[in-house]
């Protein structure tokens, strides 16, 4: 598999926020109950979207550097056998390369940013 060079951290706002003081972002309870920090590739991300923040307002989409995690970085196996990637320890801020607001969309979808294509 190869791997890509952004992938993706949907979090609530308020979470983020609290990330941006503290200069690392330690997982939303989700994260932190399974022990890692969910991401998504590009390509799962609007589905990860939909199942686990339907509805909700007020999220930020993070593109994080994977190769700046380093070997804290796991790609394992969840929904429908696909490869995930998974943080073993707090995410640096440093590995931010961007982020942006992740609204609801007249369609009732999470409208994500052009810079994701």
């Amino acid at each position: 598999m190869q791997t890509p060079a952004l992938i993706y951290k949907i979090a609530p706002a308020a979470l983020w926020a609290e990330a941006e003081r503290q200069g690392a972002f330690s997982g939303a309870p989700v994260d932190r109950q399974d022990g890692f920090i969910h991401f998504s590739t590009a390509a799962q991300a609007p589905e990860t979207a939909a199942r686990h923040f339907a509805g909700q307002q007020g999220l930020v989409l993070a593109a994080v550097d994977a190769a700046a995690l380093g070997p804290a970085l796991k790609w394992e196996p969840s929904r429908g056998g696909a490869l995930f990637p998974h943080l073993y320890g707090p995410l640096p801020l440093s590995a931010v390369r961007w982020t942006a607001p992740l609204p609801i969309g007249a369609d009732g979808a999470h409208a994500f940013p052009e810079a994701m294509a």
